[in-house]
């Protein structure tokens, strides 16, 4: 079997429990390197996850020839650097989200990947949950008649301190913003992903707890082209976490209580019932088993720059 070798750019939080465990499980990935900023903590990190090579400088990373494919998983400002030098590299590059801090970054992002001839991936792995596969056929079947009305609760209670792991969050030239920017953006691919293109949108950023570089809390309204109204509200300052997406149609509903486990709720006029479509234990997994494919089967991945572009104009245009 043909094995796609990758390099691993940021082992913070989301590489120890994701990232690498998924390319250190699947057959047809090799991790062959990794390259972190305090170059102190990459030895461990290597022999965990079995890397043959450290980098101190990403930079040097990309000049390893066993390397074919790159994950940036780095704060969210240095991305659109380091996926257009990996694709002058010649690399393939699946970036975390969100895809870059606007989106004119995500188009040349975008475009130096055409140039090189290399596949451009963004990790929104929500998009294949089970559930939102399934709800999306619901909607499709019609049993719930048209969506009308979209409901979205995406709630973390988020505090950092200077020198705490994520800190960086809280940084408006680091992060671009709170989390909308940070969170948000995974339910509106979601949205997107379920009911098509947005052709309009209000929204409203707020600092109603904590007094920080970015809002604690939004709102972004988005009426799709076949007229379905969709909210989404995240926050930072509840103490109570919540993570639910409800779909109202003409002749039913969908309520999702808690996202990341699966469970769904069909109500319509036969009665209601509730089905289990829980996520792979290792979120990451499938989006980087598909970006693996995509690129020995020579075909686009799920999610592609574009995906993560129209995400990212959609966040523009609610911190403009």
């Amino acid at each position: 079997m043909k094995k796609l070798g990758w390099g691993l750019i940021g082992c913070g939080d989301i590489s120890r429990k994701r990232i690498a465990p998924a390319l250190t499980t699947l057959e047809q990935c090799e991790l062959l390197a990794v390259a972190r900023a305090d170059f102190s903590l990459s030895e461990s990190f290597a022999q965990e996850f079995g890397a043959k090579r450290r980098y101190e400088h990403w930079q040097d990373l990309l000049t390893d020839r066993e390397i074919d494919a790159v994950y940036v998983a780095t704060p969210v400002y240095l991305h659109a650097e380091q996926v257009i030098a990996a694709a002058k590299a010649g690399k393939h590059v699946l970036c975390e989200k969100p895809m870059a801090l606007h989106a004119k970054d995500c188009e040349r992002m975008i475009e130096t990947c055409k140039q090189h001839d290399v596949t451009l991936g963004i990790a929104y792995y929500r998009h294949f949950y089970p559930v939102i596969t399934r709800a999306k056929d619901i909607v499709l079947s019609g049993e719930i008649g048209e969506p009308v009305i979209v409901e979205i609760h995406a709630f973390e209670w988020f505090d950092r301190t200077p020198g705490e792991p994520r800190y960086w969050l809280l940084k408006k030239e680091l992060a671009g913003g709170g989390p909308m920017m940070d969170f948000g953006c995974h339910r509106i691919e979601v949205l997107q992903h379920l009911f098509g293109d947005v052709k309009a949108m209000q929204s409203q950023i707020f600092n109603i707890y904590f007094k920080r570089e970015v809002e604690d809390t939004a709102y972004v309204s988005l009426v799709f082209e076949n007229h379905t109204h969709a909210i989404i509200r995240v926050t930072h300052a509840a103490y109570e976490a919540r993570d639910t997406l409800d779909i109202f149609g003409t002749k039913g509903t969908l309520h999702v209580p808690v996202l990341n486990n699966g469970t769904l709720v069909v109500q319509t006029e036969k009665g209601e019932r509730t089905e289990h479509h829980p996520p792979h234990q290792n979120g990451h997994q499938p989006l980087i088993e598909d970006f693996t494919n995509a690129v020995l089967e020579k075909r686009n991945p799920a999610v592609d720059g574009v995906v993560g572009r129209d995400v990212t104009a959609i966040i523009d245009k609610i911190y403009e």
